[in-house]
């Protein structure tokens, strides 16, 4: 049975983007073989689920049913089909920016790596008491 034509969301795929994703989605559901939830579908779910932080079935009901949703997320996780779009994409962006498709360099700065010397549990220093707690007032 069809579900009727629902109300797109923010996070909904237009036509050109779809046409981008589709060709690395698998064939098959992750059980069986009558696919009986449109893909797009499906991707619009997760997309909703990523942009708005809700809960697996938190989703709205008239996305598909959360359980198939997740189901075809964590299948597509474990089987790499996420980081063939991620890698996908960036080729592309980087193309089309007039670069080459892989990066040639790669930048670490202090900031966002914290290193030590010293390892394991003396490679932190130890938060401080905060002076507002040792003071009492009456």
């Amino acid at each position: 049975m069809l579900q009727p034509a629902r109300k797109p969301y923010d996070s909904d795929l237009n036509d050109a983007e779809w046409e981008l994703i589709w060709p690395f989605l698998p064939p098959h559901p992750p059980r069986g073989n009558d696919p009986r939830v449109p893909k797009r579908e499906i991707v619009n779910a997760i997309f909703y689920v990523n942009k708005h932080g809700c809960t697996w079935r938190g989703m709205p009901h008239d996305l598909p049913n959360w359980s198939t949703v997740y189901g075809y997320y964590r299948y597509w996780r474990q089987i790499g089909v996420w980081e063939r779009i991620v890698d996908a994409l960036r080729q592309q962006v980087r193309v089309a920016e007039g670069k080459e498709p892989e990066p040639t360099a790669g930048i670490v700065d202090s900031q966002s790596v914290k290193t030590t010397e010293k390892g394991g549990r003396m490679g932190t220093t130890p938060a401080r008491k905060s002076m507002v707690e040792s003071v009492i007032s009456w």
